[in-house]
């Protein structure tokens, strides 16, 4: 039996935000109105969003839109995958505080390709239909970009937060960079989308742009579907890289659930409705477990970690992860397979942290072992820069998830 229209609505909305509950009602009501009609007209909604390949190093976060994207897929509607080689050479102001870098045009193709990649991790290839924006909007003339940008007023523009603190901090705002909503909106109007997703820092780019350009041009607005953002592996910052609290996509199994255990038991709320492939009822008996004392916080945050690993590596790795991460973390074992890295007696902590690419320089390096996260076999190092004077294989480990096998060499 198909699901019910409630419970379409109520998985497609989950871990939607708009920061206003008479804006989430207004847009779910929109929804359920256009499955229906999409329903009496036996057509599927097109559904889409656009993903700018600024970096071609995705991680949990950048997943989030794919997987309410696959949902979409599940319902039978047609999923378009956008992929911003156009708007990247500009750069999304949205959640920037100063002017992005603007990318080259092989730089943004090399990414791209690796983006549709790892998309297809979550999406499936065959009901995935990818577009490149420079296709068309490319082609606009500059009449045509005169008529679009007379839509809006530069105060519409100045009401989004980071327009307005650069402009009250005097700080630059470049005129290029309010063409990137102008870009988004006729993304929109082109594909004639009935859906499209973004995030929280897509708000305005979806629901003042994107609609209002397309009923200027003669469309019917499309629905947002805004979501979330994930926290990191703190439970508290935006998942990013240049933070350093990420979960990278292309990481191995055993780290990404190494990671996932990381996290704080508040913040996997937040990852059960973003990133997993769990329905809202599924979500509400753990969480109703776990208020009640029925589950312990443990033992589902080992779930999720092996959710989020299945998707990724598969059944089988996730299973091994898990019983990695149970001997190594709860029983005190070295794991069986680790990397294994020869050395000179000469080698220092820092010298064997940089070969590893645990660290990404000599003051990391530093760091780790002045914090005591650096072990050879069972003792602390506790020099950065000494000879290590390994003489027979040991054991390096750093941090709670990092292990490697060093293996003495002759040397100076």
């Amino acid at each position: 039996m198909p699901p019910s229209l409630d419970s379409q609505v109520d998985l497609l909305m989950q871990g939607t935000e708009y920061g206003d509950d008479r804006l989430r009602h207004a847009m779910a009501e929109e929804l359920r109105h256009r499955l229906v009609e999409a329903g009496r007209e036996s057509r599927p909604l097109r559904v889409y969003c656009g993903f700018d390949p600024r970096t071609s190093d995705l991680h949990l976060g950048h997943t989030i839109p794919m997987r309410k994207m696959r949902q979409f897929q599940e319902f039978g509607h047609e999923v378009i995958l956008v992929i911003g080689r156009f708007t990247s050479l500009i750069g999304d102001p949205s959640h920037e505080d100063k002017l992005r870098p603007q990318l080259t045009s092989d730089q943004v193709r090399a990414n791209a390709e690796s983006y549709a990649t790892q998309a297809f991790k979550i999406l499936d290839p065959a009901l995935t239909r990818v577009e490149y924006n420079d296709s068309w909007l490319s082609k606009l003339r500059f009449e045509d970009v005169i008529r679009l940008a007379s839509l809006f007023t530069v105060q519409q523009f100045l009401t989004r937060d980071n327009f307005r603190q650069r402009w009250d901090k005097d700080d630059p705002i470049y005129l290029h960079e309010m063409f990137y909503s102008l870009m988004q909106g006729y993304d929109a109007f082109h594909l004639q989308a009935d859906v499209q997703i973004g995030g929280t820092d897509q708000l305005f780019n979806i629901m003042t742009a994107a609609r209002k350009l397309m009923e200027a041009l003669g469309a019917r607005p499309n629905i947002a579907v805004i979501m979330g953002i994930l926290p990191g592996t703190d439970g508290v910052v935006r998942m990013s890289k240049s933070v350093g609290n990420h979960i990278p996509l292309n990481t191995t199994a055993e780290d990404m659930y190494g990671k996932m255990m990381s996290l704080p038991d508040a913040a996997m709320g937040a990852f059960f409705r973003l990133v997993t492939r769990w329905t809202p009822s599924e979500i509400t008996e753990l969480e109703e477990g776990i208020s009640k004392g029925r589950l312990h916080p443990r033992d589902v945050k080992m779930r999720l970690a092996r959710e989020i690993v299945e998707i990724y590596h598969g059944q089988d790795s996730a299973e091994k992860a898990e019983d990695v991460f149970r001997r190594v973390f709860q029983e005190g074992e070295s794991p069986d397979e680790m990397v294994e890295l020869p050395v000179s007696p000469s080698s220092s902590a820092t010298d064997v942290l940089l070969e590893l690419r645990w660290v990404d320089s000599r003051s990391g390096a530093r760091r780790l072992v002045d914090q005591k996260a650096v072990w050879l076999g069972e003792t602390p190092v506790t020099s950065s820069d000494s000879p290590l004077g390994l003489r027979e294989p040991q054991v390096l480990r750093a941090g709670k998830r990092r292990f490697a096998r060093l293996v003495p060499v002759a040397g100076p």
